[in-house]
């Protein structure tokens, strides 16, 4: 059986703030995020099987994906836990994160493809994530990078 790679996108919109950054990305700010997700494989030849011919279905991969991820992130703000920004009173918001790190697209990207990886089905691999806060700026997790 072959292996193959599938890849779905996201799209969610989150606020930030770098604590300690020597630039305009220490002030609370937002993106419209896209995330893409890319597995790999066999694909399935069971006759008779509902998902004969996929390697996951995309609705399964959804159901991993939106929950754990763009759900919970969704018209949130995140911070980092070591800030002072503990300090303040965010009790108005419904989604406010601390963090126990820099809240930049790399340790997103590392945190999310973690979070996806302990949730995958057996026998399939999380080869890559992709995190895309901007137009022209995305970070990237990549499987083969950190074997």
């Amino acid at each position: 059986m072959e292996l193959v790679r599938i890849t779905k996108e996201f799209k969610f919109e989150m606020a930030h703030a770098l604590f300690g950054y020597d630039g305009l990305c220490a002030n609370i700010h937002g993106h419209s995020y896209r995330l893409w997700i890319t597995i790999r494989g066999r694909v399935r030849h069971e006759k008779g099987f509902v998902k004969d011919g996929m390697v996951l279905d995309f609705g399964n991969l959804k159901k991993i994906v939106k929950p754990l991820i763009v759900d919970k992130y969704d018209h949130s703000l995140v911070l980092n836990a070591n800030s002072p920004h503990v300090e303040l009173d965010f009790s108005a918001f419904e989604k406010v994160f601390f963090l126990p790190y820099q809240p930049t697209s790399e340790n997103l990207v590392i945190d999310f493809a973690k979070t996806i990886q302990e949730n995958l089905p057996k026998k399939i691999d999380l080869l890559k994530v992709t995190l895309s806060e901007t137009a022209t700026s995305f970070a990237e997790w990549n499987l083969q990078d950190n074997l």
